[in-house]
């Protein structure tokens, strides 16, 4: 049985892994984490993600609980991430990482821990966007360099933080790579007033922050004639979580190394 750690097991994602957890086979939640500030430190993990009680209480740090479980799972902020995972290398302890935001110097961060723990991050955990990842570099290469104008539009919830969002940064990169561009350059985030007509070989992003949406992204195609959209769209967290689950049963047979869900899902 595969013993996981749920970190910001308070919040709307660490809940999801919870219920998660408890839906898969193989694996079960043996500790769950929360800011040390927070009220609900020693309440029941389960009660508190609405799946039961577990006889999991929430713990303040990770140090208290070190010996409780084999992998953690992290969705919670770039700097709380790289402290818990720089912990769980020098611990032996595998790490699932669905944090978004992190800059580049953040992820080579990651690359150097992976050094001495086997590590998955992904900047979305669905199947379904991995899928639609590996569609994008397929259209990308079919569709030629020059000949199709694109365009990578995402919303989220209104509380979401980084913008454009981790998955949408991805998608931008996934298109980019197939067709020999580097992102850094050819990206452009909005637009407004007198631009001119749109050159050749950027790749547009907007983004979208209202209500509750957990997520929807599309890439646009567009050409004299036609327009190929590929879309995905999460009504739930917990297909984000469903996802993290996997990747943590992945993990399993892994030493070192720094994954992504391509490699989960055998789409590499």
């Amino acid at each position: 049985m595969i013993r996981v750690a749920v970190t910001g097991a308070a919040g709307r994602m660490g809940k999801a892994n919870i219920e998660a957890i408890q839906m898969a086979e193989g694996i079960t939640l043996s500790a769950a984490i929360v800011e040390p500030s927070s009220s609900l430190v020693g309440a029941d993990a389960g009660e508190v993600a609405g799946v039961g009680k577990l006889g999991v209480k929430l713990a303040d740090t990770l140090a208290s609980v070190v010996d409780d479980f084999d992998v953690l799972i992290d969705f919670t902020s770039p700097e709380v991430t790289l402290d818990n995972v720089a912990y769980c290398a020098a611990q032996g302890k595998h790490v699932v990482i669905g944090t978004t935001g992190l800059n580049d110097a953040q992820k080579e961060r990651l690359n150097v821990l992976a050094e001495n723990t086997a590590i998955v991050f992904a900047p979305n955990m669905s199947v379904g966007v991995n899928l639609c990842f590996k569609l994008l570099e397929v259209a990308a290469r079919a569709l030629g360099n020059d000949d199709y104008d694109i365009e990578v539009i995402e919303a989220h919830h209104r509380h979401k933080v980084d913008s454009p969002s981790g998955t949408a940064l991805r998608m931008g990169e996934v298109v980019a790579d197939a067709l020999g561009r580097d992102l850094k350059t050819c990206a452009v985030y909005g637009r407004e007033g007198q631009i001119g007509a749109r050159p050749r070989g950027e790749i547009g992003f907007e983004t979208i922050r209202a209500g509750d949406v957990v997520g929807d992204h599309t890439v646009l195609f567009a050409t004299e004639g036609e327009r190929i959209e590929i879309t995905h769209k999460a009504s739930n967290r917990l297909t984000f979580a469903k996802g993290a689950v996997r990747a943590a049963v992945w993990l399993q047979d892994k030493t070192t190394g720094l994954y992504d869900m391509q490699d989960v899902l055998g789409l590499r």
